[in-house]
């Protein structure tokens, strides 16, 4: 079961057809710890290994002293600072939440509630210099996934075709093995010539 479960999570190896969705599904289930909903400045970017370089984490557009919010109810796992930046580490059981740069407002062992703030953003130790941003994020045991999935973020994501049966073109002339062409294209669509790959 747990390993169906890990499946479901971005970045994650899976076993389980993209897109299945099963009753313990994390995804979407996080609220956004700024509000309004930020911009994203850098997405996820796994490493390629545990010890390699990526982005562990999205960096999200913020102001500085503004509220930074837990993203899901949880134990404070940890709050301080390391390397001269403050870090608050929320347990939510399987997955775990990391907020940085903030001026932590929470003590290792608190309860906080989906929403309920950690901490205020600061430009102390940050990495967006000189903009301010709130780094988060999102590890499934010691596994890093991308925070974005988990917050539902509403990106469209294309699935490979590959297995997939999709129907033949509708349209005469059209040479798109394997494309249909909505209704409402028709009449445009059937003056093109035929599309060569």
């Amino acid at each position: 079961m747990a390993a169906l479960l890990l499946a479901t999570l971005p970045g994650v190896a899976a076993g389980v057809p993209a897109g299945t969705v099963l009753r313990d599904d994390p995804r979407g289930s996080w609220t956004w710890p700024l509000q309004p909903q930020p911009r994203v400045l850098a997405p996820f970017e796994p490493p390629p290994d545990p010890y390699g370089s990526g982005h562990r984490g999205v960096d999200l557009a913020g102001a500085v002293a503004q509220p930074v919010v837990a993203v899901a109810p949880g134990r404070v796992r940890f709050a301080g600072q390391v390397a001269g930046r403050g870090i608050v580490v929320v347990d939510h059981g399987r997955l775990r939440s990391t907020y940085e740069p903030v001026l932590v407002a929470v003590r290792r062992g608190d309860r906080v509630g989906r929403g309920e703030l950690v901490g205020t953003l600061t430009l102390a130790g940050g990495h967006c210099l000189p903009l301010p941003c709130l780094h988060l994020g999102a590890r499934d045991g010691e596994t890093y996934v991308d925070p974005l999935g988990l917050l539902g973020d509403g990106r469209v994501r294309l699935l490979p075709l590959q297995g997939l049966r999709v129907p033949r073109p509708t349209v005469p002339g059209l040479a798109v093995p394997g494309l249909a062409v909505p209704a409402v294209l028709r009449p445009w669509w059937t003056g093109l010539p035929p599309v060569p790959w």
